[in-house]
């Protein structure tokens, strides 16, 4: 049997305790099904009868057996997610209530949703684009505000509109060519070079805004992984404190307390960092302590793996060579320079002109003031790009 024949049924809300558990039901035998197992608490009202975009109170039973008081909520073919039959059980949130309700429909005759099946029959009938299908699962991913409104602008089929005009433009382009050199002997006007190289131009940096925006966009809806890195005692756990909101790491006047990387998710603005607290960069003799050194080797591993670097600086203190290896391994990553205790330092000319070569941008702040956090978000948002969206 074609999968698409068959009727398919899933829990549409995340399992566990909760008020409510919603369980989807969709296909051609949507209806026939649901009346297998959905009691009407109105006398002489019947599921096949119900009519799309109607509630109807009931409850469900289970091998014949009065189970849950539940709300079903009807859709009618084409008129709904699937584009197919729709049914919308909610029962009391739970495990028993909502397994109940599965078991007892699978009795019915229908078969377990796979994963993205819902979507998937969208896209199959015309409910959705590719891109569209995409974004569902990006709308439901996004961290924060910026990051779902670019996903809810995919689903809304913006990026489909900009991707079909390109390709109009494009093949519109080429079907005046083919022409002009297929039938010369037709009045096919002859494209200036100026006409052709201007539209070829114009549906390029389009295609580069796009492909610029993505990496952006997918920072917003993800969130980056983000390293801290630095000296021992240069800031880096006071920073993470900072962004984290609360004491997460140990911060002490002891060089090397940070022996192991320490993570922890926070939101800066509307981006979410998985923030990657590193041991404090130094060197470390043959007969030094080796799990400091194993962390600093991991330090330089979590390096090649970020997608953004903080790397902290002491703003008191001279750079030290050490400081400006940390820089040279920067160069080229998305890395901002962070001159950290400024309140502690008399100038912070000379050590921004040596850090300067190494990267976008220098940020001079205090870790320990909450005012820092909002130019670190801004100078963040413009070094990945998610300013410009």
């Amino acid at each position: 049997m074609d999968r698409l024949e068959q009727t398919i049924c899933a829990l549409a809300t995340p399992p566990g305790e909760g008020g409510i558990a919603v369980i989807r039901v969709s296909g051609p035998d949507a209806y026939p099904i649901v009346e297998k197992v959905f009691v009407p608490v109105r006398q002489g009202r019947r599921v096949a009868q119900a009519k799309g975009y109607t509630a109807m109170l009931g409850h469900y039973t289970l091998r014949g057996e009065e189970m849950d008081e539940t709300v079903a909520l009807f859709y009618r073919a084409p008129h709904s997610y699937t584009g197919e039959d729709v049914i919308e059980l909610s029962v009391h949130g739970g495990t028993a209530m909502a397994e109940g309700l599965l078991e007892a429909l699978l009795l019915a005759g229908a078969a377990p949703a796979g994963p993205g099946e819902f979507t998937r029959r969208a896209l199959e009938h015309g409910k959705l684009s590719l891109t569209q299908a995409e974004a569902v699962m990006e709308v439901i991913a996004a961290n924060g505000r910026q990051g779902a409104a670019l996903a809810k602008s995919a689903l809304d089929g913006r990026l489909a509109k900009r991707i079909g005009s390109i390709q109009a433009a494009l093949q519109s382009l080429n079907a005046h060519l083919t022409a002009w050199v297929d039938y010369p002997e037709e009045d096919v006007p002859e494209l200036s070079d100026a006409a052709l190289t201007g539209t070829l131009l114009t549906q390029k940096a389009e295609l580069d805004d796009l492909i610029a925006g993505y990496g952006a966009g997918a920072v917003l809806r993800h969130g980056v992984d983000c390293v801290l890195l630095g000296r021992p005692n240069v800031g880096k756990s006071t920073l993470l404190n900072l962004l984290a909101g609360f004491d997460r790491a140990i911060v002490t006047p002891v060089a090397g307390t940070t022996r192991d990387i320490v993570e922890q998710a926070v939101q800066l603005g509307e981006i979410r960092l998985n923030l990657f607290d590193t041991a404090g960069v130094r060197e470390v003799g043959a007969d030094g302590d080796a799990i400091e050194a194993e962390g600093i080797r991991r330090s330089w591993k979590k390096l090649d793996e970020a997608g953004l670097v903080l790397a902290v600086f002491d703003a008191a203190q001279p750079l030290e060579e050490s400081d400006l290896d940390i820089a040279r391994r920067c160069q080229g990553r998305p890395a901002l320079a962070i001159l950290n205790k400024q309140d502690l330092a008399e100038s912070t000319e000379a050590a921004r002109d040596l850090l300067a070569p190494y990267f976008k941008q220098v940020l001079t702040l205090c870790a320990k003031d909450a005012a820092s956090l909002q130019p670190l978000s801004a100078a963040v948002a413009d070094l990945l790009g998610t300013a410009k969206l």
